[in-house]
């Protein structure tokens, strides 16, 4: 609501407490006036009150109505003064216009979409890879999904926090990206935390992740009580090997490689590094030496029990076209407490409404014009309004 709007509204209902105040007087001095008629017309001209009745007897039925009359009106003109207050509380309770500012928590930065300050606020956590606060990568992935959802979210008065992770884009003097556990990207996610709590005011925080950030925000809120809810956004539900081997197997062109790329991911989860030597190029980037003590981390953790140790309630959204984390995922996560599934029948990976073909579904990975899947936002409202 604009300060126009916000002027007007508060105009008018002055106007309304003025004309119930005139009212209250009004119906004063018809009820002071109605007492002396009915006084006139009740007292017999050449008798007196009696001796069994005094003057006061013969008028108290006036005085009750007349007191009756004036508290209606006082009532009336208290619920209204009452309305006023609390609609000038409502629209002033850290009102600000929506805005979109930088924010910082150290050297970690991201974007705050504000709507009120009164308003639930949820911080949306990237998948993996270098993927930025707006949902693009530069490995081909351009499709501001992040973006476009804190805009709708700001649309239904729910405020964000999107952000780049450590040492990448905005965040990189955050650190080296190349972390050996998960644990530095939970820290990561404390210290948004008590950023916005700062920055707001808020009590508690939604922890929205999407694909390895889901596991990333289920772990992020064991022990925190600070945290509203979980929303996992297609997330894993079996470990990460199981679903790097799903993934490598299921697309046709990894023929010439797959089995390199499968022992590789069997010598991880025992906890073995790789000898890239020799590998072909192409593994190169996921197999990189630099990032296989991470691998090997990530492989151990499962993520149905990281959610049953957050023991929060949480929103799992699955689309049904998505090609790198699948229903039986969702399905997985939702064996945990206090979880509630939502299925998305079009939505693919990048939260895009894809067609069933592989081909098509790889395009929306970098088209930005399209759209969310309508009923991601939907999901989403509708839990953080329940458990705010």
């Amino acid at each position: 609501m604009n300060s126009a709007m916000i002027l007007w509204a508060v105009a008018g209902l002055a106007v309304v407490l003025v004309v119930m105040l005139v009212v209250v007087l009004v119906s004063q001095s018809l009820n002071k006036s109605e007492i002396a008629d009915t006084a006139k017309m009740s007292e017999p001209r050449n008798k007196a009150p009696g001796p069994n009745r005094s003057v006061e007897e013969v008028e108290a039925p006036d005085k009750k109505k007349s007191t009756a009359s004036t508290l209606v009106a006082i009532g009336g003109s208290i619920a209204v003064l009452s309305g006023v207050i609390a609609f000038a509380k409502e629209i002033n309770d850290g009102d600000i216009a929506p805005e979109v500012k930088e924010i910082a928590a150290g050297q970690l930065h991201g974007t705050m979409l504000n709507t009120r300050n009164s308003d639930p606020v949820v911080l949306i956590v990237p998948g993996s890879g270098p993927t930025d606060r707006d949902g693009n990568n530069p490995m081909g992935m351009k499709t501001d999904a992040y973006k476009f959802l804190a805009e709708g979210l700001s649309d239904e008065r729910i405020s964000t926090v999107r952000i780049d992770k450590r040492g990448m884009f905005g965040s990189a003097g955050a650190g080296d990206p190349n972390v050996t556990s998960a644990q530095a990207y939970v820290d990561d996610i404390h210290a948004w935390i008590d950023t916005i709590k700062t920055e707001r005011g808020s009590k508690c925080v939604f922890l929205l992740g999407h694909s390895e950030g889901a596991l990333m925000v289920s772990l992020a809120a064991q022990g925190r009580k600070d945290v509203c809810g979980l929303i996992l956004v297609s997330g894993m539900g079996r470990k990460m090997g199981d679903v790097i081997r799903e993934q490598l197997t299921s697309n046709p062109s990894n023929a010439p490689v797959l089995g390199q790329a499968l022992r590789a991911v069997s010598e991880l989860e025992a906890g073995r590094n790789v000898d890239v030597t020799g590998m072909h190029p192409a593994l190169l980037p996921l197999f990189n030496p630099r990032v296989q003590d991470y691998l090997i981390a990530m492989f151990a953790i499962d993520p149905v029990e990281a959610v049953r140790a957050a023991n929060k309630d949480t929103l799992i959204i699955q689309g049904e076209s998505d090609l790198q984390v699948t229903v039986t995922d969702a399905r997985m996560l939702d064996k945990a407490r206090r979880t509630r599934l939502r299925l998305i029948k079009h939505m693919n990976h990048v939260l895009k409404d894809a067609p069933e073909d592989r081909a098509g579904n790889l395009a929306t990975y970098a088209d930005p014009s399209l759209p969310l899947s309508k009923d991601l936002v939907k999901y989403v409202r509708r839990f953080v309004k329940d458990n705010d």
